[in-house]
């Protein structure tokens, strides 16, 4: 086997080797935020723990059957070795002939050939037990995070049937205070309005009464006022006929003075002479052709 495919072969298993362990150092991918409570996130990774261990168990086992696969890799690797060893012999005794070498290379491209087929056998197997492993864990996240959100959406569920049912009871209790005020306000108001028509009922009662008092009152005063109207007339028309009667006396008595004034001035004018006489007693007649004098009305009185 020329040493330029040789040397392209172990580049080729060694850059293998280092894709396969790049691949099982891969970070495992980043696991999404649930926003759950916190009992159901411990239950949800409970389960979840029993689901990895489960497939962590599945991935042991693949993963031993790739250390077996590995350590039948390493054997090859190790026959290659030899199988190498014994090539550069052989080409150290390349004396011994070229149908020999010619023979111990064939082998030896054989066994790189087997070497690299396992190589990739088992980095094929690896990667697909790496592949297993990932996606048994990927399907334990989300069956773990659809148990969560399972439980979180009937714990709000719950909450949710309990808060309406709270909501109603207020509802119901507010009704009913709101109802209890409602009827005691009527209560309150009917007796309000009988109180009402009780006091206007006494009040116009009261006002009736007084009034009726009033008018008994006015009533009274008027029939007194009258009453005193009637005395005044009385006590004014015997004033009046006691003042026409003094009148009258003090007149007679004015008269009766005259008359004797004049008996005396006619007893003078007799004594004095004849002509008087004559004066006198044509007085006497004027007054006769007059008519009755007012001393001749007394004295008929």
């Amino acid at each position: 086997m020329p040493k330029k495919a040789k040397s392209k072969a172990k580049s080729k298993a060694k850059l293998n080797i280092k894709k396969s362990k790049k691949g099982r150092r891969a970070a495992p991918p980043k696991r999404r935020k649930v926003a759950v409570s916190i009992p159901a996130l411990e239950a949800a990774a409970t389960e979840a723990a029993d689901f990895a261990a489960k497939h962590e168990a599945a991935a042991a086992e693949s993963k031993g059957a790739a250390e077996q696969r590995r350590s039948d890799a390493d054997a090859a690797r190790q026959e290659v070795a030899k199988l190498e060893a014994a090539a550069k012999k052989a080409k150290r005794d390349v004396a011994w002939g070229a149908a020999a070498v010619k023979e111990a290379n064939n082998r030896a491209a054989k066994l790189d050939a087997l070497a690299e087929k396992a190589r990739r056998e088992a980095t094929g197997r690896e990667a697909a037990a790496e592949r297993a492993r990932r996606a048994a864990a990927e399907k334990a996240r989300r069956e773990a995070a659809q148990q969560a959100k399972r439980e979180a959406a009937e714990k709000a569920r719950l909450e949710a049937i309990e808060r309406a049912k709270r909501k109603a009871a207020e509802k119901a209790e507010r009704d009913a205070a709101r109802k209890a005020e409602r009827e005691a306000a009527r209560q309150a108001k009917r007796e309000a309005a009988e109180k009402a028509k009780i006091e206007a009922a006494e009040r116009a009662q009261r006002e009736a009464a007084e009034k009726a008092e009033r008018e008994a009152a006015r009533k009274v005063e008027r029939e007194a006022a009258k009453e005193a109207k009637r005395e005044a007339a009385r006590i004014a028309k015997i004033e009046a006929a006691a003042e026409a009667k003094r009148q009258a006396a003090e007149k007679v008595e004015a008269e009766r003075e005259a008359a004797e004034g004049a008996e005396r001035e006619a007893a003078v004018i007799r004594e004095v002479g004849e002509p008087a006489e004559s004066e006198v007693a044509a007085k006497p007649e004027s007054s006769n052709s007059d008519g009755p004098s007012f001393t001749d009305g007394i004295r008929r009185k």
